[in-house]
């Protein structure tokens, strides 16, 4: 039987918590009820699950359970969080700010309003990754309606400074909207002392399953007005019509409990396999760190190397480990990481970049085989270079 590779592609996906998958299955056979059926026990009991699961995100972000409207991922809260603010606020103004680094369910809802005529302001980063934030208090103008900031980031996991946006954004009476599908269970959030209006979840990058995710929506100071961007019944309060996907809300709630329960020790073990990682990569010259080197998610390391192509490298790491080049929704493209291009990187280094997403069942033991693999990968590469 063919030995699998290490996955370290935990920004991509995780795997399913085998605690998860336990709360999830009697909702498959046992429990299948219909959520909104409540005239009997089966509607009763799936009812009661999906509100236990709305209870758990609310506390996650310090928000009440009725502003959680549940989605089928993050990308359709990011559509919805955008979209729709942008056609319910229409009068009001039509630009939004957002950031070159964002995910492409950001960037590309923005494109599309873009065509339909809204203003989008693109935000440069600097080196590290983080936004300016006197640049992004230029930007505003009397019709900026949204300003969209992710909460980390997929590629190189950098932390933006959400408390500080919220605060420009509220001072301006202008909606914020985060994506935290990368944060959420990773790192403490909180809506209220964030000044956080829209936030997009998912449960796939928490060891939670796929196809469910959630958008926070405030109620209150200021009421969000969303346009719904799928009718048909009126569920979720009327911004996301469809029968809730009970076995997934239910593990969507159960991997975030976990995740709260152990963030501390997490994040610590995590960090300590990164920099692991890290110190033995810097035996060889030419490999970059890309993004800031605290304010980042405990698990992602994201190098670019010199002298070697980017195709190669990853089909040379590929026998031992499951890594990536840049964002997993964009993998099928041969254009460059906008992300790494965003921080300066020449294309060649954008090309040659390799995302570590160290995950909860990575050991110490795989970390040193795959430093080992990949210091011998980037020297065998650079001698067939010198070569030629």
């Amino acid at each position: 039987m063919s030995i699998r590779p290490i996955y370290l592609d935990c920004h991509a996906t995780t795997p399913v918590d085998e605690r998860v998958l336990a709360a999830m299955l009697p909702y498959f056979t046992e429990k299948f009820g219909n959520p909104s059926s409540i005239s009997h026990v089966y509607g009763w009991e799936a009812e009661a699950a999906v509100k236990q699961t709305r209870e758990i995100l609310a506390a996650a972000i310090n928000a009440t359970p009725e502003e959680i409207v549940f989605t089928n991922g993050a990308t359709e809260a990011n559509n919805l969080a955008i979209k729709g603010v942008a056609e319910a606020y229409f009068k009001k103004g039509q630009h939004i700010i957002t950031v070159a680094t964002e995910h492409s369910a950001v960037i590309d809802p923005c494109n599309y309003l873009k065509s339909l005529g809204f203003e989008i302001t693109i935000l440069p980063v600097q080196k590290d990754g983080l936004i300016d934030l006197t640049e992004l208090a230029k930007a505003f103008r009397p019709e900026t309606i949204l300003v969209s900031v992710m909460a980390a980031n997929n590629e190189i996991g950098v932390l933006q400074p959400l408390a500080e946006i919220g605060e420009i954004c509220s001072d301006r009476q202008v909606l914020f909207h985060t994506d935290a599908a990368q944060a959420i269970g990773k790192i403490p959030l909180d809506v209220q002392a964030m000044k956080i209006d829209l936030m997009s979840l998912t449960a796939h990058k928490v060891y939670g399953p796929k196809g469910i995710g959630a958008l926070y929506v405030r109620r209150r100071n200021p009421r969000v007005k969303l346009a719904p961007q799928q009718h048909g019944g009126g569920h979720e309060r009327g911004m996301r019509s469809g029968t809730l996907y009970t076995p997934q809300i239910v593990g969507f709630g159960k991997a975030v409990e976990i995740a709260l329960a152990e963030q501390a020790t997490e994040n610590q073990r995590l960090t300590e396999l990164r920099e692991r990682l890290w110190k033995a990569l810097l035996q060889l010259e030419g490999i970059h760190f890309n993004g800031h080197p605290q304010n980042r998610l405990a698990g992602n390391l994201n190098i670019s190397v010199e002298g070697v192509d980017g195709a190669a490298l990853l089909l040379g790491l590929q026998p031992v480990m499951a890594v990536s080049s840049g964002s997993a929704c964009s993998s099928a493209t041969t254009a460059p990481s906008h992300v790494l291009t965003a921080l300066g990187h020449s294309e060649q280094l954008a090309y040659a970049s390799v995302r570590f997403g160290i995950g909860r069942f990575n050991t110490q033991e795989e970390i040193d085989i795959v430093a080992k693999h990949a210091i011998a990968t980037i020297q065998s590469l650079r001698k067939q270079t010198t070569l030629v």
